[in-house]
């Protein structure tokens, strides 16, 4: 079977669950869980919580900025919710629920609850297991699908915003502290000099790594990190693809980096990765293992 026709398999595999689960829960139903709404606005109505911007809503629904305003003021209409300037930012509008929203939302949810409980009825304990796990492995690849790795200039926001959290992080896992000086330079990360890449899951920045050039032929990666809440996706793996992709665009031979004694889980995906450890190849105050990885196709 060809990859094209493999792919397409998985296409019609995905769209057939996709067909099945929205019908039976009744998300293409005017009258979502019963409810007098559909299922936009009751979605809308549950992301709101204790209150958010339009525009996080917008970016955590990928919904269209006139599509999800209509829906707001419609919501407004019925009572359901309150807009206001945000008390942060005078530029941003804020939606919250209203007494009456939050009881739709609480209701909303106990019809949820009892509809997922009559799903599951049908099934053994195991098979319960065996269906949360499966649905964990989808939502997690689902979210490492959505994500997107981006190559940005060193010096630009995201880069020094993620750079940062990933300083702040080390300072309190190494044992002697991180001195954010040592993070590498906007210019080393940037142009000629090397290349910097950036994670976004949902417009919000959740991982980075660079690349610099270390000599004729050599590159080194740096500084490879994903926030918490966007771990035990396989994210850090992707990222580190993009940084050897982008090597091999470089005309680079082979890749090297360096790691902290303590970031074992890091030492374990550059060996899984194919990275070999070498002797020390820099002195640097941080490293306690340095890596090497020969790249196939670099020209």
């Amino acid at each position: 079977m060809s990859e094209h026709e493999t792919v397409s398999e998985h296409v019609a595999a995905f769209r057939r669950f996709n067909r099945y689960f929205t019908r039976r829960i009744g998300a293409l139903d005017d009258h979502y869980l019963g409810q007098n709404r559909p299922l936009g606005e009751a979605r809308l109505l549950f992301e709101i919580g204790d209150g958010a911007s339009l525009r996080e809503l917008r970016a955590r629904l990928g919904l269209d900025a006139g599509y999800l305003s209509r829906m707001a003021k419609a919501l407004e209409a019925q009572g359901m919710v309150r807009l206001s300037v945000h008390p942060d930012d005078n530029r941003l509008r804020r939606i919250e629920l209203t007494p009456a929203g939050r009881v739709e939302v609480k209701e909303q949810n106990r019809r949820a609850d009892a509809l997922v409980a009559s799903l599951l009825d049908g099934l053994t304990p195991a098979q319960r297991a065996r269906l949360t796990e499966a649905m964990s492995t989808t939502e997690r690849l689902l979210r490492l699908a959505a994500i997107t790795v981006e190559h940005v200039d060193g010096a630009s926001p995201d880069a020094r915003a993620t750079l940062a959290a990933y300083a702040a992080e080390l300072d309190e896992r190494f044992p002697e502290g991180f001195d954010a000086a040592d993070l590498v330079r906007p210019e080393e990360v940037s142009g000629d000099s090397g290349a910097f890449f950036v994670a976004y899951e949902a417009e919000r920045p959740v991982g980075c790594g660079g690349l610099r050039r270390l000599g004729p032929g050599v590159g080194e990666i740096k500084h490879v990190w994903v926030d918490p809440d966007a771990r035990r996706l396989g994210l850090a793996r992707r990222i580190l693809t993009a940084l050897e992709r982008e090597a091999i665009e470089r005309g680079f031979d082979v890749v090297r980096l360096d790691t902290h004694a303590v970031l074992t889980e890091a030492q374990t995906m550059y060996r899984a990765a194919g990275y070999t450890e070498i002797p020390a190849y820099a002195e640097h105050v941080y490293a306690g293992h340095w890596f090497e990885k020969r790249l196939r196709g670099a020209r």
